[in-house]
């Protein structure tokens, strides 16, 4: 056993290779319910937007890539694969590729710092599931939440410190900063799920550690679904600070790590126009992707997770 290497699992959501994927897609995340027409091609235009397919799959790829190598570079033996909960390469599709390849053991962690049953929690079910159908029987280790890592921490505060520094000088110290992450129904509250507190951890820590005078947290992204989200919303808090006459905006999405619609549109073209039709230049920091200390931060919670007999 002690020859055999450690598999490590990263999850994500999952998205479309081409615009021809984003109606299968959504069928997958409504649970087979036929998605609207009109839904369907409000989606495909987003991605149209921003290239006609989602990068997460090549990014978190590059990812697996390099938490391989900077766990191996210490003389380990660990594999890095990806599987996605939405889309190709599909989570039970690895999980038997992984047991084909007989690991001593398994560590699973899912693309999202912070736990909420609707989120990790789905992740974490899909696993599960996938695992007793392949009757999986070696050691499985599953990371609940990261998000007070302190080299997470340091990772995003690294892109704070960059985005504040492509400002003029005389305006750096005053820009308003809005950390965001996606929203969930405001039922999760009343349900005691912890997501909002595991959010907070995050914004606590890189603020700590920056001593940002002024900033703020708000909610993006929410879903179609009816009913009362999570907020405030971006949109919200853009018309707010516009209110109070600011001028600049810096948005931090500390709830991702990897670029994607998400990122690349709801900010980089759908808020951001917001911020100029009332008179505001609105910049986000870099998204983490492979950034090294993101990755340093990957390798130590693998290790801090490794089972007695996995090493």
């Amino acid at each position: 056993m002690a020859h055999k290497k450690v598999a490590v699992l990263l999850m994500a959501h999952g998205g479309p290779d081409s615009l021809d994927d984003v109606e299968p897609i959504l069928r997958h995340i409504m649970k087979d319910r036929m998605p609207s027409v009109e839904v369907v091609s409000q989606i495909k235009e987003r991605y149209r937007l921003i290239g006609g397919k989602s990068p997460l799959l090549e990014i978190t790829e590059r990812q697996a890539k390099a938490l391989e190598a900077a766990l191996n570079g210490s003389g380990g033996t660990f594999c890095v694969y990806v599987g996605m909960r939405h889309w190709t390469p599909f989570i039970h599709e690895v999980v038997q590729r992984i047991l084909d390849d007989f690991p001593c053991c398994l560590i699973a962690i899912s693309l999202a710092p912070h736990y909420s049953k609707m989120s990790v929690g789905a992740y974490i079910r899909t696993l599960d599931a996938a695992w007793e159908s392949a009757q999986g029987r070696l050691p499985l280790v599953t990371v609940k939440s990261w998000a007070d890592h302190p080299l997470l921490l340091d990772a995003f505060a690294e892109k704070v410190t960059a985005a504040l520094l492509a400002y003029p000088k005389e305006v750096r110290s005053t820009v308003p900063v809005i950390f965001t992450a996606h929203s969930l129904p405001e039922k999760v509250l009343s349900e005691g799920d912890p997501y909002r507190q595991e959010l907070e951890k995050t914004v606590e820590g890189v603020v700590k550690r920056l001593g940002i005078p002024t900033w703020y947290f708000a909610y993006q992204s929410r879903g179609m679904a009816h009913g009362k989200w999570l907020g405030p919303d971006v949109t919200e808090m853009i018309n707010a600070l516009a209110e109070k006459g600011e001028k600049h905006l810096l948005l931090v999405p500390i709830g991702f790590v990897s670029d994607h619609v998400e990122i690349l549109y709801d900010i980089d073209i759908f808020y951001k126009k917001i911020a100029e039709e009332r008179g505001m230049l609105l910049h986000r920091t870099e998204s983490l992707n492979v950034a090294p200390l993101f990755i340093k931060a990957l390798a130590e919670i693998v290790h801090a997770h490794l089972p007695v007999h996995g090493k």
